[in-house]
C-alpha cells in the first residue's frame, strides 16, 4: 500500500530558554526556505525549557507559511478541554497552521512532581482515548456537548471557536495499545528514528493499518511523521542509517517514504554545528528527496 501523500519536511526544535533568539531565527529560516513543519518537544518539568505552547505562539507570529505542532504535547499536564481551546485559538490566529501532536505521558515522577497524575500504562492509553473524544467534541459545531469518561469528560460544555482548518491529532505512539488507538481514532503517527528503526516502522505500521481497517477507516488517512535524528556529514564519512553524507540521507529518506509510507520528516541534528546541519538538510537533502518522491 503506497502513500499518495507527498512528503513534508521540517525541523524538531528543543525549547531551551536561553536559545529563544536562535529558535526564532531558525523558524524564520525554515519558513522562507520552504520547509513545511516545525515540531517542538513538550516537557514542562524541564526547568531549562520554555513552555512549548507559548513558544509555538511566539514563533507562529514571526512566520507566514510553516505549520507548527507540539512534538508531542504532554497530556497529563495539559487538560484536553483547554488544549482544544488553545489549538483552535492559535489555528485561527495563524490562519490554519497548527496541528496537535499528543502523547499519553511519560517520566511519571516528573509529572507527579508538578502536581500531575501518575498513571499506569493502561490508564494512560485510556485517558488519551478519552482526551481525543473531548478535543474533537470541542472542535465541533454542536451547541452543547457531553462526553462521558473516567479521566476526562464534558458535561454540557459549549464548543467554540472552531479552528480555521481541521487540525490533525497525531499521536506519539510506541506500544501495541497506543498503536491500535492511533489506527482507530488518530489522524497521524509521530514516531522517532531514535527508537523506531525501519523494521519497527514496518511492524508498527501494520498494527496501525489493521486497527484502522477494523474501525472501517482508510489506513492511508493516518499520516506518518518521523522525527529523524542524526548527522549529515560533510566529508563523505558514512556510519550507516541517518549517519552519513547527503547521498546517504537522500537514499534513507526516500526508502522510508516508499517502503514505510513516511510522509513527514522532522529533522533533529545530534552532532555537529546545529545551524550548519539544518542548512545542509534544508538546502541539499530536502530538494533531492522531494524530486525523488515524485508528485
Amino acid at each position: 500500500m503506497l502513500s499518495t501523500r507527498p512528503p513534508q519536511f521540517g525541523l524538531f526544535l528543543i525549547p531551551e530558554a536561553e536559545d529563544f533568539r536562535r529558535l526564532a531565527e531558525l523558524s524564520v529560516y525554515a519558513d522562507v526556505s520552504g520547509l513545511d513543519l516545525i515540531g517542538i518537544q513538550d516537557h514542562p518539568y524541564q526547568r531549562r525549557f520554555l513552555d512549548t505552547w507559548t513558544l509555538i505562539t511566539a514563533l507562529a507570529a514571526r512566520t507566514e507559511q510553516i505549520t507548527f505542532f507540539p512534538d508531542v504535547a504532554n497530556l497529563p499536564l495539559r487538560h484536553p478541554a483547554l488544549l482544544a481551546k488553545s489549538v483552535a485559538s492559535l489555528d485561527i490566529i495563524s490562519d490554519g497552521r497548527i496541528q496537535l501532536g499528543l502523547g499519553a505521558g511519560a517520566f511519571w515522577d516528573a509529572v507527579a512532581g508538578m502536581g500531575g497524575p501518575r498513571r499506569t500504562g493502561g490508564e494512560a492509553v485510556r485517558a488519551l482515548g478519552e482526551a481525543i473524544a473531548v478535543i474533537r467534541a470541542l472542535w465541533s459545531d454542536a451547541r452543547s456537548v457531553r462526553v462521558p469518561g473516567t479521566f476526562y469528560s464534558l458535561a454540557g460544555a459549549h464548543p467554540g471557536p472552531r479552528p480555521r482548518h481541521d487540525p490533525g491529532i497525531w499521536l506519539g505512539a510506541r506500544g501495541p495499545r497506543m498503536l491500535e488507538l492511533t489506527g482507530r481514532v488518530a489522524d497521524g503517527w509521530v514516531p522517532s528514528a531514535a527508537w523506531a528503526p525501519p523494521e519497527f516502522l514496518a511492524e508498527a505500521g501494520r498494527r496501525i493499518d489493521d486497527a484502522a481497517a477494523v474501525a472501517d477507516r482508510d489506513p492511508l488517512a493516518v499520516r506518518r511523521v518521523l522525527n529523524v535524528s542524526g548527522t549529515i556529514t560533510a566529508d563523505g564519512t558514512d556510519h550507516g542509517f541517518l549517519e552519513g553524507p547527503v547521498e546517504r540521507w537522500v537514499d534513507d529518506l526516500l526508502g522510508l517514504h516508499h517502503d514505510q509510507r513516511i510522509d513527514g520528516f522532522v529533522f533533529w541534528p545530534t552532532e555537529g554545528e546545529p545551524v550548519e546541519q539544518i542548512r545542509r538538510y534544508t538546502e541539499q537533502v530536502v530538494p533531492v528527496v522531494r524530486a525523488g518522491a515524485g508528485p
